[in-house]
């Protein structure tokens, strides 16, 4: 998908982060923008940012847990423009702390949004972009933790995990039938966004009860942390993601050092020895 101008763009997670990013760089490059997020409030204000500019934009807050609103997004997406080009599976959060005590609210949540939300958006759009028959992509946000498995991060990384195969299958399937349809999955490292603070955004229904363990809130502050180190931020990221649409480039790995400790990792799967700890080399991932 090389061109552009005047497609169409539907962008998960779009209030803040890297998804705002996606749709300011869409903008600017003349795409119509069909954002969702589930703060509402925040994605008006993201909306009417852009709207000032001159973009071409709609709002449509959206739950991406649950298959009927990511249904409902695209049936707002086709009502407004008629086509969809370029989805970004974008919305993600996350937990961290020792994973033996993370509730089963905290799994549902995370699989929730970072796995059923990237699945139900494969599921609604790519039949839409097959039948139209014209160049179309999809960028499905994954993470570095889908390529290596960083302690005190299991839910996190178990779903990012299932993102980077979900994509790889698409990717496989959708050679398999011939698509003008792409794919890419993306795997940046510590980015300043507001992943750190995600859970201000948890539904009531997958809120915890308990206090958070002493595991917990060592590990929250430690990727506040190494959060606020990225180097890169949000906009390089949306860089980096358009030109792997453009270029029709699958895998997007932001952050080239992260390669050492993912070969390692290969290395030990095919040497059978234990994992290491990634995090011991904790500037790769900065």
């Amino acid at each position: 998908m090389e061109h552009f101008q005047d497609k169409v763009a539907v962008i998960t997670g779009a209030a803040s982060g890297f998804g705002r990013a996606f749709a300011r760089k869409g903008a600017q490059l003349g795409m119509k923008l069909v954002l969702a997020d589930i703060d509402a409030d925040a994605l008006s204000d993201v909306v009417e940012a852009l709207a000032m500019t001159g973009a071409d934009v709609i709002g449509w807050p959206t739950d991406v847990s649950n298959g009927a609103e990511v249904e409902a997004l695209a049936r707002r997406a086709l009502d407004a423009y008629g086509k969809v080009h370029l989805l970004f599976n974008n919305a993600g959060v996350g937990a961290s702390g020792f994973i033996w005590e993370m509730s089963a609210n905290d799994w549902s949540w995370v699989f929730g949004v970072n796995v059923m939300g990237v699945a139900h958006g494969v599921r609604v759009f790519t039949p839409i972009m097959l039948r139209q028959d014209e160049p179309a992509h999809i960028v499905n946000t994954a993470s570095v933790a889908g390529l290596i498995s960083p302690p005190s991060m299991g839910i996190y990384n178990a779903s990012k995990h299932a993102v980077v195969s979900l994509t790889e299958t698409l990717f496989h399937d959708l050679r398999r039938v011939g698509a003008k349809v792409g794919c890419s999955v993306l795997c940046p490292a510590f980015v300043p966004t507001a992943i750190a603070d995600a859970e201000r955004a948890r539904p009531a229904r997958w809120r915890n009860e308990s206090s958070p363990s002493a595991s917990q809130l060592l590990a929250a502050r430690e990727l506040r942390k190494a959060v606020r180190s990225g180097r890169l931020g949000a906009t390089d990221i949306a860089e980096a993601a358009y030109e792997a649409v453009r270029t029709d480039r699958f895998y997007v790995v932001t952050h080239p050092s992260i390669m050492a400790s993912v070969h390692a990792r290969h290395e030990e799967i095919e040497q059978l020895r234990p994992p290491s700890d990634p995090m011991a080399a904790a500037s790769t991932l900065a």
